[in-house]
């Protein structure tokens, strides 16, 4: 077979597996087991842009942390139950938060009541203070965090949860990042309190813990969204923390402004 004709098979070959993807994770995200008050939040979330930017494959192991009631794991678990492995790391079993431990036992009866899409995944916990047991060291290929960075800050243990995703990665693994975004120059302070953290801020958490910056994307952008709600980031949808205090102000609005980040652990660790 010339050259040409063999790349052109190859690239052919190439195109036809990326579509196949392309259709498995569309196919998840249309499934009817979707909760529908989930499936109608994808015009904010992006699910399909965000993981293809992620580059996640169904082949991969990936860790989501802090699943809460299971938004992504709706599409993140069917997309990989054939050919790769989702670790779902959940709250701590042993925690002392009513909120956490009402919210884990919620995500164990959605996974028992579906095992069809649910039967294969693999419940972990994660505690940031100590890491926690994600998944073995050196095991994983993805790493995912949406909307969670904010929650480590309040507890001071954000730096120990990017350093427990670096040790989890295999070198070459990523780390995919979505997160509510707070306008440069916010102080710490305002950051906790609001549920907003700067770019900037995340980006030198990740690499202080040893990662590298890849790109960035403006997939969960709302430039709607000023950032300087009365309840912060909660005065949004899907909380609306006011009621129906100016209410259709904060629906017309939408869902905050998120950045969307990829990061690496170096190949040659």
């Amino acid at each position: 077979m010339k050259l040409k004709t063999l790349l052109a098979v190859l690239a052919c070959a190439a195109s036809f597996t990326g579509a196949a993807e392309a259709a498995d994770l569309q196919s998840a995200i249309n499934s009817d087991h979707r909760e529908k008050a989930n499936a109608a939040r994808d015009v904010y979330r992006h699910p399909a842009e965000t993981l293809k930017f992620f580059g996640i494959r169904p082949d991969m192991t990936v860790v989501e942390i802090w699943p809460g009631g299971g938004w992504y794991t709706e599409i993140l678990a069917p997309y990989l139950k054939d050919e790769g492995t989702f670790y779902a790391a959940h709250f701590p079993a042993d925690s002392q938060s009513n909120y956490f431990q009402k919210s884990r036992k919620s995500f164990q009866e959605k996974l028992a009541g579906n095992s069809a899409d649910y039967g294969k995944v693999k419940l972990t916990e994660f505690n940031p203070a100590d890491g926690g047991k994600i998944a073995p060291a050196g095991s994983v290929d993805a790493v995912l965090t949406f909307r969670n960075v904010h929650n480590w800050m309040n507890s001071g243990s954000d730096e120990n949860a990017f350093k427990s995703f670096y040790k989890a990665l295999k070198p070459g693994g990523i780390l995919g990042v979505v997160e509510h975004r707070a306008k440069p120059g916010t102080s710490r302070e305002d950051m906790v309190k609001s549920g907003y953290v700067s770019q900037d801020y995340v980006i030198a958490l990740a690499e202080k813990a040893g990662f590298k910056l890849e790109k960035t994307s403006e997939i969960n952008a709302n430039p709607k969204d000023t950032a300087d709600h009365p309840k912060g980031v909660w005065t949004l949808p899907p909380t609306l923390s006011l009621g129906d205090k100016d209410k259709d102000k904060y629906q017309a609005i939408g869902e905050s402004d998120r950045m969307t980040l990829l990061f690496s652990k170096p190949a040659d660790m």
